[in-house]
């Protein structure tokens, strides 16, 4: 296997396994020398390296696809509204409306509130 096949962390979980394994006492899958293991240091993770980059590891990973459906997308059911629901959402309306009338004519100053009716009063 190339390690250019695994994504970044494929590759973190491969070495850190395999550098596990190797500071368990796991026998080494590559012949090195004493000088190239005094050159890394014994470092177990330098060694699952070099163990990866040469294709000799025998872990592998499986990558599932999503099964593929064929069957054809159905249309959502639009929902109806009764005639009696949209009667009875519009005078809930237009009681919250005359409300919010009610509540504007309140926060009037009486003056204001006095002069309307006077020139409603003058207008008839």
């Amino acid at each position: 296997m190339e390690s250019s096949k695994f994504s970044r962390y494929e590759k973190a979980r491969i070495l850190g396994a395999r550098a596990l394994q190797i500071t368990m006492n796991a026998p080494l899958l590559i012949k090195l020398s004493q000088e190239d293991l005094e050159k890394i240091r014994f470092d177990a993770l330098k060694i699952a390296e070099v163990e990866l980059e040469s294709d000799i590891l025998p872990i592998s990973i499986k990558k599932p696809f999503p099964e593929r459906k064929i069957e054809k997308l159905r249309r959502a059911k639009e929902k109806t509204i009764s005639d009696e629901k949209k009667a009875e959402l519009e005078a809930r309306e237009m009681e919250e409306i005359a409300k919010a009338g009610e509540i504007m004519d309140l926060a009037k100053p009486e003056d204001e509130i006095d002069e309307e009716s006077s020139e409603e009063s003058a207008e008839e």
